[in-house]
């Protein structure tokens, strides 16, 4: 799926905000909250987000929600870039 065709999909699941971002290698998101629920749709790299329960692996066309209020982070593996998208 190309990436307009994700954002659809994303539009009709009722997902806002929905926007493409870049990390580098090595980038880290220290533990945080959204109050939102936050979708991720690895385009390509690969990065970690870790929660207190799990820990999710990301590569090119995977895909990882975090709920509302829930603490997690991140560490990027490789340079990367993916589809960012809320719900309330």
């Amino acid at each position: 799926m190309s990436a307009n065709e994700i954002i659809k999909e994303f539009e009709k699941k009722g997902y806002k905000n929905i926007f493409v971002w870049s990390d580098s290698k090595g980038t880290y998101y220290d533990w945080h909250t959204h109050p939102y629920n936050e979708i991720r749709y690895m385009l390509k790299g690969k990065m970690i987000i870790n929660t207190k329960d799990k820990s999710i692996e990301l590569s090119p066309g995977d895909i990882a929600e975090v709920k509302a209020g829930e603490a997690h982070e991140a560490y990027v593996l490789e340079d990367c870039e993916y589809i960012c998208a809320q719900k309330p």
